[in-house]
């Protein structure tokens, strides 16, 4: 990750026609100083390695990638997992957290502010700040309490104030909003760690350049274990951080397909959903120019995903251009083939996901929509022999899936659907 300070690359800030700062004016000296901060400490070695330490003796990386032999008879495939699941704390958010936390104790921000739909983030930033002595307040919304309890309940064992907001859908569009007014507010002495690739640059590209350790490590493991690329490269995406940390170490290889699999819902045609890549929508959200559901007044439509994680109306602005520019394509689950394929790798191969990656195996085993499609969601049979709109590839084929996160937080929820 370091470079030389005279080389430093400048952050991207836009993303073709995607990304940007749609921001009231009070925040962009707060942007500024955090784009030059992690400019400079991204070319200092001393934090590159500060930070590979922690990741490797504190998170527990690498991850293994795991050649999961049950789905891949099932899949009609060879299918390798991305074990992101096995990281403290349980998902791929501690990787930008403990990055961000580090940057802001360089700044001397010595209060940190969050947001967290499934929790998964919060518990995250409440682990890193435990860590390094920082206070932690994380928003979410109270639906997203009600169905992320244990998560809550390991945010307050961390030292965390877990606010509660209750305006909206009172899920994760709402907590991102109250953080960033939070932000306004106290930018002087606190750091918002934005927990997915969206908002003002230059966080989508921050958080990027802190998830790419998914993709670099995937690369190399499956050129060691198989010798070549996969054919496909598959991910969940929501506000898109798991999927295009994983992606990006992709991009230059045209052979190697990536995939993102978005939130149906109760089906695109039902207008509950949470795919704005699937569905074209194009808007302003959070200070950026991005992949965003809206009405033709120009109003942010409420989400809908059994998922907590996938619930937001919006996407990263770096999604938006690779589905513009044809580099990635989006496909879209529904709730119900989510649940089922969260039932079948649990079965299959004793892993319990997520139900975020839940969606991603769902599209692997044969269930979603294509991005172009303009459908609702086509749902294969239950045993995932059955592929919905010819995606299945001969038995050949090469997948490398990333499994973002463990669903202990989702045991309730699941359970409750019956």
């Amino acid at each position: 990750m370091s470079e030389p300070a005279a080389t430093a690359r400048p952050l991207d800030r836009r993303f073709g026609a995607y990304g940007g700062r749609y921001v009231p004016e009070t925040l962009i000296p707060a942007l500024d100083e955090l784009e030059a901060a992690w400019v400079e400490a991204r070319a200092d070695p001393a934090f590159a390695e500060e930070l590979a330490v922690l990741l490797r003796d504190y998170a527990g990386r690498p991850t293994p990638l795991y050649r999961a032999r049950r789905l891949s008879e099932a899949a009609g495939r060879t299918v390798y997992l991305k074990r992101e699941d096995l990281l403290h704390t349980g998902a791929h958010k501690l990787n930008n957290a403990l990055g961000q936390a580090l940057l802001a104790r360089r700044m001397g921000k010595a209060r940190i502010i969050a947001e967290t739909g499934a929790g998964q983030h919060g518990v995250a930033t409440a682990t890193a700040c435990a860590l390094l002595g920082l206070e932690c307040v994380v928003y979410m919304g109270s639906e997203d309490m009600r169905r992320q309890r244990p998560n809550v309940e390991r945010m307050g064992l961390l030292g965390a104030e877990v606010a509660p907001v209750e305006a909206g859908a009172r899920t994760l569009k709402e907590a991102v909003s109250e953080a960033i007014r939070d932000w306004v507010t106290n930018a002087g002495h606190s750091h918002y760690v934005l927990g997915s690739a969206v908002g003002p640059a230059p966080y989508p590209a921050l958080v990027r350049d802190l998830q790419r350790v998914i993709g670099d490590e995937a690369r190399a493991q499956i050129l060691a274990a198989e010798g070549r690329l996969p054919d496909r490269v598959i991910a969940c995406v929501g506000g898109g951080s798991n999927a295009i940390g994983t992606f990006v170490a992709f991009a230059a290889d045209a052979d190697v397909e990536l995939i993102g699999v978005e939130a149906a819902g109760e089906g695109i045609d039902s207008g509950r959903h949470s795919a704005p890549l699937s569905t074209g929508a194009r808007g302003i959200l959070h200070g950026s120019l991005s992949a965003v559901m809206q009405d033709t007044d120009g109003q942010i439509v409420e989400a809908h995903s059994v998922s907590a994680g996938l619930d937001y109306p919006g996407s990263g602005p770096e999604h938006a251009h690779l589905r513009d520019s044809g580099r990635a394509r989006y496909v879209a689950v529904t709730d119900d083939d989510a649940v089922a394929a969260f039932r079948r790798l649990c079965r299959l191969e004793g892993i319990v996901p997520a139900l975020e990656p839940a969606h991603a195996v769902a599209w692997l085993l044969g269930s979603g929509v294509e991005a172009a499609a303009g459908t609702g969601p086509v749902t294969a049979n239950g045993d995932g022999a059955g592929l919905a709109g010819g995606f299945r590839a001969s038995n050949e084929g090469l997948d490398l899936l990333t499994l973002s996160g463990r669903g202990d937080k989702d045991l309730a929820e699941v359970l409750e659907l019956g």
